[in-house]
């Protein structure tokens, strides 16, 4: 998969370079291209916003720089028309977009390339969210009902989640099956050695060896965590 990100911050997605994510790169599972915004700009001081139009608070990410950047990543886009299916998903991480779940995840780790721009300040100026949309796939994603200062944070999220969803990029592909919400359900809760800490035990049915009490046992645990925690994934 490519991965490219445009930002006003490039050095915040060094930590790419490390733990699984890292791996995936140096085995070339993962193609990341990280691209400074400030470089599609034509004056002196470098400047990507604006004041916006009709007055309010805050600034506004200009058109401009975004247009050459994004042309540059993705040379290949045909004119105006129906969005190329084939071609690249262009993600704005956005609280007013639809929220990212693991199913999304699922969607993006089946791409062949997705490209990231973060916006700042008040937004980036609508019109490139629909020029793009008129050229490729472009999809605006939440990470939740809150505000961030920038989009740099939800994009290191997805990438996080839809990077480890990549064949090959967690060693043991049986440990993304059972997993907080890839049935519904929030994960069960995980024990390990020392049977007995502080005074804690470990369940007895997970010393049994017996795999359908163990399994059951999980099932209901799952069920229950998610009852408490988040009804609203449970059937009505």
């Amino acid at each position: 998969m490519r991965i490219d990100i445009v930002t006003i911050f490039p050095e915040f997605f060094d930590v790419l370079d490390l733990s699984l994510l890292g791996k995936a790169r140096q085995s070339g599972l993962i193609e990341l291209g990280v691209h400074n915004l400030r470089d599609y700009t034509h004056d002196r001081h470098r400047t990507v916003d604006d004041t916006p139009y009709g007055g309010g608070a805050g600034m506004v990410m200009k058109p401009e720089p975004w247009g050459e950047a994004l042309d540059a990543v993705m040379p290949d886009l045909v004119g105006e028309g129906e969005a190329d299916a084939r071609g690249p998903v262009l993600i704005f991480p956005s609280p007013a977009g639809e929220q990212f779940t693991q199913a999304i995840a699922r969607d993006l780790a089946a791409e062949r390339h997705l490209v990231f721009g973060c916006g700042r300040y008040e937004g980036i100026d609508q019109r490139v969210v629909d020029h793009y949309a008129a050229r490729t796939r472009v999809r605006l994603i939440s990470l939740g009902d809150y505000v961030l200062n920038g989009g740099e944070v939800a994009v290191m999220a997805m990438i996080e989640a839809v990077g480890r969803l990549i064949p090959g990029v967690v060693g043991n592909p049986e440990s993304l099956v059972e997993e907080s919400h890839e049935d519904g359900l929030l994960e069960y809760p995980s024990y390990t050695k020392p049977s007995a800490w502080r005074d804690l035990e470990v369940p007895p049915v997970l010393l049994s060896g017996n795999h359908g009490a163990i399994a059951a046992w999980r099932r209901q645990q799952a069920l229950e965590r998610t009852a408490r925690v988040r009804p609203d994934l449970l059937p009505g």
